[in-house]
């Protein structure tokens, strides 16, 4: 896949795209309670994607290499579930109290595409759990931070790693961030580690996904049967926040905000 340097008017849209976007994620960590199933939150993803004028991008997307295309709209893991968790069918889950699930969204807008995800405690959680989730996140800022047209993919993959090994997480790194726009995944790949000035330069008009990946233990992890959801190797938690974002000279627009 190549590197896809966007329009104005594909700008344009993506910004649109993204404001709705974080709007329907916003809505769907706020139906997170205990009782509630993961099934429940599917439908209501289709609902308000529905609502907004938009398409699910991951509804019947066929990554490369997958053997089947994937069944729902949103990626929903929980706990030690990494990424790509199916929330509906037989994989359906009821969330308890102290669970963490990571919402992860794909929303194609006027045939364009933003992907953002969060990860967003059930009721109550540890004070470990919190530093999960809230170094996770500062990770994915720290990276969008470091992207502007001129720096490499390695500037983010370096400040995203340093928070993750100062805190003392598993960085999750045979998973990453990827351009996004005309297709789900475009290039350049965008790696959590790095070292700085290595690696993809950044130009003005890449649209690309940030998303850190950390684990409260080891960062290895698992790939389930079902050939999609990620698990970590050790069964602890794990958080996932991710933005789009537009390079430009002067740093990141983050679309999904």
């Amino acid at each position: 896949m190549a590197i896809f340097i966007k329009t104005t008017e594909e700008i344009k849209i993506m910004r649109e795209g993204g404001r709705r976007h974080a709007k329907i994620l916003r809505e769907l960590a706020a139906l997170v309670a205990p009782g509630v199933s993961s099934q429940f939150l599917e439908d209501k993803a289709r609902e308000f994607i529905k609502r907004e004028g938009g398409t699910a991008s991951f509804l019947d997307y066929k990554p490369y290499g997958m053997k089947k295309p994937f069944p729902a709209a949103l990626c929903l893991s929980v706990n030690d579930e990494v990424v790509h968790g199916v929330p509906n069918g037989p994989q359906t889950k009821i969330l308890k109290e102290s669970d963490i699930v990571s919402l992860d969204l794909g929303f194609t807008y006027k045939g364009l595409i933003t992907d953002a995800a969060l990860t967003v405690p059930v009721g109550t959680v540890s004070a470990a759990t919190k530093k999960l989730l809230s170094k996770t996140e500062e990770a994915m800022y720290a990276g969008i931070k470091k992207a502007k047209a001129g720096s490499t993919v390695g500037d983010i993959g370096f400040a995203v790693f340093a928070v993750g090994k100062k805190a003392g997480f598993g960085i999750v790194d045979i998973l990453s961030g990827h351009g996004v726009g005309r297709y789900v995944h475009e290039d350049p790949y965008v790696p959590n580690f790095g070292e700085k000035g290595d690696g993809e330069v950044l130009v003005a008009g890449m649209t690309i996904c940030i998303e850190p990946m950390f684990n409260m233990g080891t960062k290895d992890i698992i790939l389930e049967k079902d050939g999609y959801t990620y698990r970590t190797a050790d069964g602890k938690p794990s958080a996932h926040f991710e933005h789009t974002v537009l390079i430009t000279e002067k740093g990141a627009e983050i679309l999904t905000k």
